[in-house]
């Protein structure tokens, strides 16, 4: 692969010119852009964004950081992020911390290293991360935005609300819901408080069950699944606060015979792919994970431009039916 030093070489040109030529900074003549045209062509040369980057101010590079690459919602949130900045002319620089709070204090350093544009933050707790340091904007997607200058979330509220509503509508009586990382306060916290709620208000019992940060991490509810199973045998309406969990709640409920959704009615939330491939396919709570996508990348690039102000914007959900309802 060729370098600047290549480029050097058969120009003629010293290499600080070849890199004003590349950087576009003080008088360089037509003769010597000619040149390095010219050897660019030959050589085949690709310059290094990054290394480029190093000597600017900013660069063309978007910094995500996700928990998760394996969670279906964070695999398509990072899919659509890529192909929004993309389509912009940014790169991405991907980071999966496993909501461990040291590494994402590394990853975020790593960034200001690479002087990325911005970071977009989809993992960890804002008030464990020293993020004002830093010079670059932050969006942060369905996370706490006490530190960051845009935030995108769900309407979380109203996914739980749909939830249980449709659950009652089918005749669900004896609610149960798996809810989110105990201890760890979320956006995604207001799915299970507006969810018991408005089953207060009608009078339902429901039972909401918090999980270790642990299965998170591993992505396996199994356990935890068959112990509330066991706990309350009464249980004919479920809502799970993610498809993943659904999935795995349904795998439960077929090993033990109970038919859905006969016996038990089932919602998840995000509606990711997973949600369209198990069988039967399960109802869930449409989270517009591509529309955040571009959001976040629109709103993030618009900062160096002017036309983002500080803010939160919370984006609809919807119901979406299917046969385990």
């Amino acid at each position: 692969m060729s370098t600047i030093k290549d480029i050097s070489k058969e120009t003629g040109l010293s290499v600080g010119t070849v890199s004003r030529v590349f950087n576009n900074r003080g008088y360089i003549s037509q003769e010597a852009r000619d040149k390095v045209e010219e050897a660019v062509r030959k050589l085949n040369y690709r310059p290094n964004a990054i290394a480029r980057s190093l000597s600017q101010s900013s660069s063309k590079l978007i910094g995500l950081i996700v928990p998760h690459i394996a969670h279906p919602f964070f695999s398509e949130l990072i899919s659509s992020i890529e192909e929004a900045a993309g389509r912009m002319g940014y790169s991405l620089l991907l980071f999966k911390t496993d909501e461990n709070t040291e590494r994402e204090s590394q990853m975020i350093d790593k960034c200001s290293e690479y002087r990325v544009s911005g970071i977009i933050l989809c993992s960890g707790r804002f008030s464990d991360v020293r993020l004002e340091k830093h010079e670059f904007p932050v969006v942060a997607i369905e996370r706490m935005p006490d530190k960051a200058d845009f935030s995108i979330q769900c309407d979380n509220a109203k996914g739980g609300r749909l939830a249980a509503e449709h659950l009652m509508e089918r005749g669900a009586r004896h609610l149960l819901h798996f809810s989110g990382i105990q201890g760890k306060h979320m956006p995604a916290d207001a799915r299970g408080l507006s969810f018991a709620a408005c089953c207060k208000e009608a009078g339902i019992s429901c039972v909401s069950l918090p999980y270790d940060e642990k299965l998170y991490a591993r992505l396996d509810y199994t356990d935890l699944i068959e112990q509330a199973l066991d706990s309350y045998p009464e249980t004919d309406g479920i809502f799970a606060s993610s498809d993943v969990i659904a999935s795995q709640v349904l795998q439960a409920l077929g090993r033990r015979g109970i038919k859905v959704p006969d016996e038990i009615k089932l919602v998840g939330f995000d509606d990711t792919i997973i949600a369209r491939s198990t069988s039967p396919m399960i109802t869930t709570i449409h989270q517009p994970i591509r529309e955040m996508a571009e959001m976040a990348v629109s709103a993030l690039t618009g900062f160096s431009e002017g036309r983002t102000a500080r803010g939160t914007t919370v984006m609809d959900v919807e119901l979406i039916i299917r046969e385990t309802t």
